[in-house]
């Protein structure tokens, strides 16, 4: 911690004579070991007889020789920058960032998020044992306040003055180091800089194999270009997480198997072997002239439903994973009321006509191998025309990112949806934004259609999850990242036969 500021060993002695305490990992659990501790000094100790008081939400900006200008430049790609942070210098004050969009971030936890201290009373209903308003009481609480002091540490509006945020600094360290990783994530974003890790690799022959055990080997094994910093790890993989989690499924070299600590079940291998007996068709020697012509299987079509973010990805990102399938076609469809956001340029939506009667935005000239359609609409409503029928589970799949199928928020929007997708016999790839979100949405589905489902894939952390931390604005301790775990299941199949069977002549 800097010096212009108030040692927290200092304030914790003061107030309460705290033991010296250790720092856990963001989403561990309390019972689970936790890291070694990281000392503020090495000089001895001294209570100081009066503390100097700061302004509320003031983090001072490091100081360096030379102050950082900005400057401009051209990029690899021939455009025109301007760099307004460099390396040394992304860690900034929310509130006194020099980055507009994050001032209004700020702003908007102020207007919006609650401070955690125990001593107010509860917002809201806890939502697992390791959240933080867990701890407040209704009877003896104080009315509930607004956060109003940033950490010097992260830079993050997290308690609404400097003294709650002493008191209760044991709790807040258990995230502060990913806080302000997050903090110097975001102002990355906004320094201008070139991201060379956006870079994505381009397609190779069929008779290279792909490692998908990991990030590390599936990037080495595509021949991305090395990203040696942890940052431009965690920039990447926020995109690629939405293509891999998918391609890391339902590829033939995929890390979930059978065998023990795989993941997949026995109902599973079934659905999945299917769908890759569409995705890797056997060498039928056709060719490039009418003489070795051959029919093309239909195109693998994913259905993305409750899309959001994903939607508005580069389709150079959504290329990734059809570069892994070299004898295939995909045919892509978000469907969602947000499925058009952040993407204006696009606005209005097209006419709904006796052709398109959803007014779908087609994009059919990404690729040969890639099609794109979105539709802004409830995926009941289309299906109960019967738009995508007939359902085939060998080429057809469903997949939900953070779908929040078991929170009380959202747990209406997929009311009607849920019945319509078991009954369709297609698996359906579920994921989930943080531990307790996935177990929320998984007990849910087994108490409402635990007669009605199997699972193909046990729940659990997805080896493509993002790598990259996000804080959630309305509870800034709320740490969570894309697609952290997935699981998939699909309507329960009985295989029927025949009493009394005809004996054959």
């Amino acid at each position: 911690m800097r010096s212009s500021y108030t040692c927290s060993r200092c304030i914790g002695l003061l107030k309460s004579s705290r033991p010296q305490f250790q720092r856990p990992s963001p989403l561990r659990r309390p019972s689970q070991p936790i890291s070694s501790p990281r000392f503020h000094s090495t000089k001895s100790l001294a209570i100081p007889r009066s503390i100097t008081k700061r302004a509320l939400s003031s983090t001072s900006v490091a100081k360096f020789d030379k102050p950082f200008e900005p400057y401009e430049y051209t990029d690899p790609e021939g455009h025109r920058r301007k760099v307004v942070l460099n390396e040394d210098n992304l860690f900034h004050s929310f509130t006194n960032s020099p980055i507009p969009a994050i001032r209004n971030r700020a702003a908007f936890m102020r207007q919006h998020a609650y401070c955690p201290h125990p001593s107010h009373k509860p917002t809201r209903a806890p939502i697992h044992e390791a959240d933080l308003e867990a701890r407040k009481s209704s009877e003896t609480g104080t009315p509930p306040a607004h956060v109003n002091f940033e950490c010097p540490d992260c830079g993050i509006p997290v308690y609404c003055c400097e003294d709650h945020w002493a008191d209760d600094y044991e709790a807040h360290l258990e995230m502060c180091d990913v806080l302000r990783q997050i903090n110097e994530d975001d102002h990355d974003l906004h320094s201008g800089r070139f991201f060379k890790e956006f870079q994505f690799a381009e397609p190779q022959i069929e008779e290279i194999l792909v490692n998908m055990t990991n990030w590390d080997s599936y990037m080495y094994t595509r021949d991305f270009d090395a990203l040696n910093e942890d940052r431009e790890m965690r920039q990447a993989t926020k995109l690629l997480t939405y293509p891999m989690t998918i391609a890391s499924i339902i590829h033939e070299l995929s890390p979930y198997n059978i065998r023990k600590g795989g993941r997949l079940t026995p109902e599973g291998l079934k659905s999945f072997t299917a769908l890759r007996h569409s995705l890797h068709p056997p060498r039928s020697g056709g060719g490039d002239t009418w003489k070795n012509a051959r029919l093309a299987p239909p195109p693998v079509r994913l259905f993305v439903l409750g899309a959001r973010a994903e939607s508005s990805l580069p389709r150079e990102t959504w290329m990734q994973m059809a570069y892994l399938f070299h004898r295939c076609q995909f045919s892509l469809n978000f469907i969602g009321p947000e499925s058009m956001a952040n993407r204006q340029k696009e606005l209005p939506l097209p006419e709904r006509t006796p052709s398109n009667p959803f007014g779908a935005v087609v994009e059919d000239r990404i690729s040969n191998a890639l099609k794109v359609s979105t539709f802004v609409e409830y995926y009941h409503t289309m299906h109960k025309t019967g738009y995508f029928y007939p359902y085939d589970p060998y080429f057809d799949c469903f997949v939900c990112f953070h779908p929040g199928f078991g929170n009380p928020a959202t747990r209406h929007e997929w009311e009607e949806t849920l019945p319509l997708l078991l009954e369709t016999k297609v698996p359906i790839i579920a994921t989930g934004y943080s531990p307790w979100d996935m177990q929320q949405d998984v007990e849910y589905l087994q108490k409402r259609f635990g007669n009605e489902m199997d699972i193909l894939l046990e729940p659990g952390e997805n080896i493509f999850r993002s790598l990259r931390w996000d804080s959630n604005d309305l509870d800034p301790h709320d740490i969570n990242c894309s697609n952290w775990g997935v699981y998939a299941f699909r309507g329960k199949r009985y295989e029927t036969t025949a009493r009394d069977q005809p004996k054959e002549e």
